[in-house]
């Protein structure tokens, strides 16, 4: 057993919790802390009812989860959310999360990690947030259908599938972005624009940003939300065990979105 602070502590050092700019619900860090013990991870895109009750039935002691315990807000802990604070409590499980400081790492973050999934390069980084940028870019010469396949082939095999923009026969993309998770958005469309991104990679975006991506020359490929954001938690988790010698495991729960 390695002790609950210790992993916590390399996990801040490693991903820079104390410096990453993020959204106020994010709460990135140890969450929730148990007895002080893990010999058993998680990895979970989200922390919910589901992803708390498989990891308890998986024997786990510490869930690292890309969307935490208070991402929907400040609200009573009452009903649902009573339930999976007192079954990870009943069970001694702890929960420490990362939004944006995993999403841009460069090692197990999860847009370098889908960018090496499609087969592409990273060169550059994307999606300018505060004093940070959150995804990655790069150039290419390929079919956008071809590209457009590889990342339904990963999505399904995620919990996920593929919609896109508009497409016109023949394609190609010459100069692509990646923003895992909800990446359509008005701010990356503006920045893909300006910098002469052809094809935006992302998990979802409002049905706005495919009409908008049309008319700026852009085909965003929305490979999923949960699907896109496997990946980082999945190559942390599995580093944390490797480097404590730990059992781990991926839970999955797939939202459809």
């Amino acid at each position: 057993m390695t002790s609950t602070r210790e992993i916590a502590s390399y996990l801040d050092d490693i991903l820079e919790t104390a410096t990453v700019p993020d959204y106020p619900n994010a709460v990135n860090g140890l969450q929730l802390e148990n007895s002080g013990r893990v010999s058993k991870i998680a990895a979970c895109v989200d922390f919910s009812g589901r992803s708390v009750s498989e990891a308890v039935e998986q024997g786990v002691d510490l869930m690292i989860v890309h969307h935490g315990m208070f991402w929907s807000g400040l609200r009573p802990i009452t009903g649902p959310a009573y339930e999976r604070v007192r079954t990870l409590v009943q069970h001694d499980v702890a929960v420490y999360a990362s939004h944006l400081p995993l999403d841009r790492h460069q090692q197990f973050g999860n847009n370098v990690l889908l960018s090496e999934e499609l087969g592409l390069l990273p060169a550059g980084e994307f999606a300018k947030f505060k004093d940070i940028s959150i995804g990655v870019c790069g150039e290419s010469d390929i079919a956008t259908a071809d590209l457009v396949e590889r990342a339904r082939r990963f999505a399904q095999a995620n919990g996920g599938d593929v919609i896109t923009s508009e497409i016109s026969e023949g394609r190609r993309s010459l100069r692509w972005a990646i923003c895992t998770g909800a990446g359509a958005s008005a701010e990356t469309l503006s920045e893909a624009a300006t910098t002469g991104i052809d094809t935006l990679i992302t998990g979802e975006g409002p049905h706005w940003t495919a009409v908008e991506a049309a008319e700026l020359g852009i085909v965003i490929v929305y490979a999923g939300h949960y699907a896109t954001e496997t990946l980082g938690v999945r190559a942390l988790a599995q580093h944390i065990a490797e480097r404590f010698e730990l059992e781990w495991v991926m839970v999955h729960a797939p939202t459809g979105l």
